[in-house]
């Protein structure tokens, strides 16, 4: 399971970051636990419930939740209103939606780009995001990576596969987190690529 590091918190953020010292592979499952919920379920390599995400309503897809394993909502993600385009606020789930967001999900529509959806987090006083996160998609509707605001690769996201190369179905996902890389943002960034 994840270990709850507060000693390696995200710039600007008070709330506690899921981060290890070895890389990860998770397997998401595009489904949510609740009847009536569109969401995701993220499980760790052992098959342990590490992250939830629900949106507690079926027509709505406007604002979702990410849990931890026990259903505590770590971030409130919100579709900004009156956008054409569609923009992600993810909010600290202790300061409400009221403050500044811990990060900002948009899509990218420079068609000379490569990159498909761009995360910014961490704001300095202008407001502008001081580090970032770019999703390309590679080959498959979901395969993808992740990468900093650097080009390092920090995540990757496949179709899942068995042993014998069988595929588990289109929402079934495998990703690959490398070390010391906030897998809640991770996942926020997934979910909002997926949904």
């Amino acid at each position: 399971m994840a270990k709850i590091c507060p000693e390696l918190m995200l710039q600007q953020s008070s709330s506690c970051c899921y981060v290890t010292s070895i890389k990860e592979t998770f397997t998401v499952w595009m489904q949510s636990l609740l009847f009536h919920g569109n969401g995701c379920t993220v499980f760790n390599s052992k098959g342990e419930i590490v992250f939830r995400v629900d949106n507690y309503q079926e027509s709505c897809r406007n604002e979702i939740c990410l849990m931890d394993f026990k259903g505590q909502v770590l971030v409130s993600i919100k579709r900004e209103k009156l956008r054409l385009f569609g923009r992600w606020n993810g909010y600290n789930s202790y300061g409400g939606v009221k403050g500044k967001p811990l990060f900002q999900i948009r899509r990218n529509y420079d068609i000379f780009s490569r990159e498909n959806v761009i995360c910014d987090f961490g704001y300095d006083e202008n407001n502008l995001g001081i580090n970032c996160y770019k999703i390309q998609q590679l080959d498959k509707k979901s395969s993808y990576k992740v990468t900093n605001s650097i080009g390092q690769v920090v995540a990757e996201v496949n179709q899942k596969q068995s042993s014998r190369g069988f595929g588990y179905g289109e929402d079934v996902l495998t990703l690959e987190v490398e070390p010391y890389i906030d897998h809640s943002i991770i996942v926020a960034l997934v979910t909002i690529c997926e949904l």
